[in-house]
């Protein structure tokens, strides 16, 4: 035969291939969903075919029982809330009237504009994030219950999005379990930390989880696929081995190789057999994404544009929005459109609606789009989308950003940002921006306004500020800006460099764009407040006052909560400053305010302030302020809010000697890189490494502290306990240069508030190393900067530093007298540590001073009362000595009631039942007659020993374990 002559048009049409290969894994499937609540894992690699195995279930049992909900998470950069789930339901279902629905199903209006007619009204907003996606979370399991579905299916998981992940651990921990639940995954393809990981752990005693792994398919398996495709013709052994080994068996790639030899007459009959021809040189293109591209570049034109305009738009759509995007004259696209759909590549589902059968291929393609050609096919494609009902605002901030239409661009991004953020899914809704002002040269005005909505903290990744950092600058280097413009952008730059940390770099940008700031706007208000806090290198005291004091009124104009915003930073600023105005200022901070917005405000301030009291040794105020903070996250459910107070509070418990099950707590929260921020985390971790000094173990007290001095806010009391480690040591040398700049910082600028940790190692270092003189005018220095300030812990704390002094200058009768005046003055804050530890200082000059009966009973009764605090390896030190010195120690006595160690109590299972009910504090509260703050202490209680951070977290934790029965729905609008 003459293979150059092979006339193509003579092969038989393919067909799709035919499902072979998965009898296995149909069967375990249906076992398990035949056993529900059942949690079914399907992995794989690319092209494995796992969609292909869920449908053919689905099809094969649709009229066994009630239906199921399909949906897939798409493969972009910036996916829509819960956008995989919302699909499913919308597809699966036509409306929601006659269901039943309470008030709390109003949370679903953002997401299902549609139904506006049938749903209840949108219930109040709610300024916490974590607390409106809980909600919605919450609506979402009462509509699934209200359905006559079995299973929730959601396919590629791996490229779910944060908030649809902590939805299915929310919905598996639900009992009852409303659905069953299949997810399909890539392994190779999941992040190292996805929430996917955790699903396993967290499933209830009486739910099942069942894990299937799609292995690729031998050589008779092969073979019958090439069969089905060419009408069920015998294959060759020798065809069937040969696409095995080029294939390794993956379905897509045997059927798209397949293809590409049918396109190529690379097919023959022979010997009443399908087989290739030229069997030493047909070559298989290595990759699924190679093969595609090939069969794409052999089809017409216009066909071709039609395959393009289908990867462009990447979502299901309609023929008349694919039709537009192709932009060809209406007696050519029919045509086209339907070859494209012979071609295998497309396919159209029941509505109409039509896609690429498989992400890789729809990826494959509109990579292959030339640069020129996508812009226009993405501007097409959001002018039709644009015209539709109900316009699909994330996929229109998507078209217009890789149009390039800025305008466009940034108005469809913000609504979708803002529709984000209502349903409490802030991590989508800083993504959107931040791929919106990273990829797209924005003018100034909305580069600054949306950059401003960008929570960061919600961003993936270790460095989310250098692209956004990068955009400003270039916005800067244009240099088609008027002074007002380049003010605000400058502003922006310095403000997100601050955030990241780079304290002097954004400092500087801030200076420089004060003077073009309008006098009285906001930004330049705000700007004074970040250059008047002391945070970064060291400056004088007086030069952060200036910014404030010298601060012209803002304008009326400046919305309620904004004016409440710069008051409560103003009082915060002035308390770090040492400036007793800022007491007077703080008293005036309401405790609780009718607008959500205000309340997150209060909440903060009520914790910034109470981090200042701690600074200032008033340890009741701190305590009071703190109880104002919580009650406001209670009342207005700001769970995001109790990372912030939880660190403060274990910080407060440290300096307090409220130790039991501290270090459990502090670590607890260190862990938790999902509900904690990372400046709370450095706090805690400050926390747990100044337990673990106490308990002697440096390496790990190190480690944490090292973490902890990440954040400005930190750092200098990480670096005093680090110095206080080394000093120990012996190591004077080192604990010399770790508190040099933090003494500049502190004490040299005038700073007084944060130097109360750092002075006295300073000091001790400086007298270790042989340098008294310098070491006494550390101290003159410290003294002076504090004056006559109401501020119990520096004050003790300069006269810690007076006694080192003392000691060193030969004078221990002297020194006794101090350290017991420094002892007593801690004790009285309380902060029975470091009274106890000036005690032991006390007692060491008391023995120098000739006086050994009286040190050495002061030092057995400081050794008892160290192992009663927890302090074991500084009563272990104190031991040591009283032997050396012949004298033992009395047995320490635990103290304190009885526990329930990390049980909980009966009455905190109690609480927890309830809250997994659906209720919140209030409601709990009335229900057992207790006041709302014992219900917030109880539920702190469970969560710290259960360890977790959030209401959301300790209820799906007690479902996990077992520890409630059914819960009924939660009653009707239960908010």
């Amino acid at each position: 035969m003459n293979e150059a002559n092979i006339d193509v048009t003579q092969l038989p049409a393919l067909s799709v291939p035919r499902f072979v290969g998965r009898d296995r894994e149909i069967t375990a499937l249906g076992e398990a969903l035949d056993r529900p609540p059942a949690v079914v894992l399907l992995d794989g690699e690319a092209g494995i075919g796992k969609t292909r195995l869920l449908w053919e279930f689905l099809t094969s049992s649709s009229e066994r029982g009630p239906r199921a909900l399909v949906g897939a998470c798409p493969p972009l950069r910036e996916p829509y809330t819960l956008g995989a789930v919302v699909d499913a339901v919308r597809e699966g279902i036509g409306n929601v009237s006659g269901l039943r629905l309470s008030g709390l199903a109003g949370a679903l209006r953002p997401l299902f504009p549609e139904w506006a007619a049938d749903l209840p009204p949108a219930p109040e907003p709610l300024e916490d994030a974590t607390a409106a996606r809980h909600r919605l979370f919450r609506a979402f399991v009462e509509l699934l219950s209200r359905l006559d579905v079995a299973v929730l299916a959601l396919e590629d998981v791996h490229w779910a999005d944060e908030a649809t992940l902590e939805f299915l651990l929310f919905l598996v921990s639900r009992r009852p379990q409303p659905v069953s639940v299949v997810l399909t995954y890539r392994p190779e393809e999941l992040p190292a930390d996805s929430l996917l990981l955790r699903l396993s752990s967290r499933l209830p005693a009486d739910a099942h989880l069942v894990r299937l792994t799609l292995k690729p398919l031998g050589v008779d398996e092969t073979a019958a696929i090439v069969s089905s495709m060419l009408a069920d013709e015998h294959v060759s052994a020798e065809f069937a081995a040969f696409l095995h080994t080029r294939t390794d068996g993956v379905p897509l790639a045997v059927e798209e190789s397949v293809r590409l030899m049918h396109d190529r007459a690379d097919l023959i009959r022979q010997d009443g057999a399908w087989a290739r021809r030229r069997l030493d040189h047909i070559e298989v293109p290595p990759t699924i994404r190679d093969a595609v591209l090939e069969r794409v570049g052999r089809l017409r034109p216009d066909t071709r544009t039609v395959l393009y305009a289908a990867a462009v738009l990447a979502d299901p759509a309609d023929y008349p929005i694919l039709d537009a995007v192709t932009a060809l004259p209406e007696d050519r696209a029919g045509a086209r459109v339907a070859e494209a759909l012979g071609c295998g590549l497309l396919r159209e589902d029941g509505r109409g609606q039509w896609s690429f059968r498989h992400s890789l291929a729809c990826r494959a393609v509109y990579e292959a789009i030339a640069v020129q050609e996508r812009r226009a096919m993405h501007l097409r494609a959001g002018r039709a989308l644009a015209e539709s009902t109900l316009p699909p605002v994330a996929q229109l901030a998507r078209h217009f950003r890789e149009a390039g239409e800025v305008e466009a661009a940034c108005r469809y991004t913000e609504q979708a940002a803002d529709l984000s953020t209502q349903s409490g899914d802030v991590a989508t809704s800083a993504l959107l921006l931040h791929n919106l002002v990273t990829t797209v040269a924005l003018p100034a005005e909305p580069l600054v306004r949306l950059v401003t909505k960008i929570q960061f903290q919600s961003l993936p990744g270790s460095d989310p500020y250098s692209k956004v950092i990068e955009s400003l600058r270039s916005a800067l280097r244009a240099r088609a800006l008027t002074p007002e413009q380049e003010a605000l952008v400058r502003f922006q730059l310095g403000r997100v460099l601050m955030v990241a940390g780079a304290m002097e770099a954004g400092r500087l940008e801030i200076a420089e764009a004060v003077p073009r700031l309008s006098p009285d706007s906001l930004e330049a208000a705000r700007a004074r407040i970040f250059l008047a806090i002391p945070l970064g290198d060291a400056r004088p005291a007086a030069e952060h006052l200036r910014w404030l004091y010298e601060a012209p009124a803002v304008a009326p104009s400046i919305a309620p909560h904004e004016r409440l915003r710069l008051f409560l930073e103003r009082a915060f600023a002035l308390l770090m400053l040492g400036e007793e105005a800022g007491w007077t200022e703080a008293r005036q901070i309401p405790d609780d305010t009718a607008s959500p917005r205000e309340a997150a405000l209060l909440a903060i301030g009520q914790t910034n302030v109470a981090e200042a009291a701690m600074r200032w040794g008033r340890y009741e105020e701190a305590r009071a302020r703190l109880a104002r903070a919580l009650a406001l996250a209670d009342n207005h459910q700001f769970l995001g809010h109790l990372g912030s107070i939880a660190s403060t509070r274990a910080h407060l418990d440290w300096f307090t000697g409220a130790w039991d099950g501290l270090a459990d707590r502090a670590t607890a929260l260190v862990g938790d890189d999902d509900g904690v921020r990372l400046k709370d985390r450095c706090e805690a971790a400050l926390v747990a490494g100044l337990m673990q000094l106490a308990a002697g173990e440096r390496a790990r007290a190190e480690e944490r502290l090292r973490f902890a001095g990440r954040d400005d806010q930190q750092r200098i009391e990480a670096a005093a306990a680090l110095a206080q480690l080394h000093l120990r040591a012996g190591n004077v040398d080192e604990a010399l240069r770790i508190t040099e700049e933090p003494a500049e910082i502190t004490i040299r600028s005038g700073i007084w508030p944060r130097a109360t940790e750092v002075a006295p190692v300073r000091v001790a270092a400086l007298v270790a190393a042989g340098q008294l003189g310098k070491a006494a005018d550390l101290a003159t220095a410290f003294a002076r900067a504090l004056g006559e300030k109401d501020a119990p812990a520096p004050r003790a704390s300069v006269v810690g530093c007076r006694a080192i002094l003392a000691e060193a200058d030969g004078q221990p009768a002297r020194a006794a007298t101090l350290f017991g005046q420094a002892a007593a003055a801690w004790q009285a804050m309380p902060r029975p540590y470091d009274a106890l530890l000036a005690r032991e200082h006390q007692a060491r000059c008391l023995l120098a001073a000739g006086r050994r009966e009286s040190g050495l009973t002061m030092l057995a009764e400081v050794s008892r009362r160290l192992s009663e605090l927890g302090a074991h390896n500084d009563a272990d030190r104190v031991t040591r000595f009283l032997h050396e010195h012949g004298r033992g120690t009395p047995t320490a006595r635990g103290r304190g009631r009885p526990s329930y160690g990390n049980q909980l109590s009966p009455r905190e299972l109690e609480v927890a039942r309830l809250l997994v009910g659906g209720r919140t504090n209030r409601q709990i509260a009335d229900t057992l007659v207790v006041s709302t703050q014992t219900v917030a202490s109880q539920l702190k209680s469970a969560m710290r020993k259960l360890r977790v951070t959030s209401r959301t977290a300790l209820a799906i934790r007690v479902v996990e374990l077992g520890l409630v029965g059914d819960q009924g729905h939660p009653p009707a609008g239960d908010e």
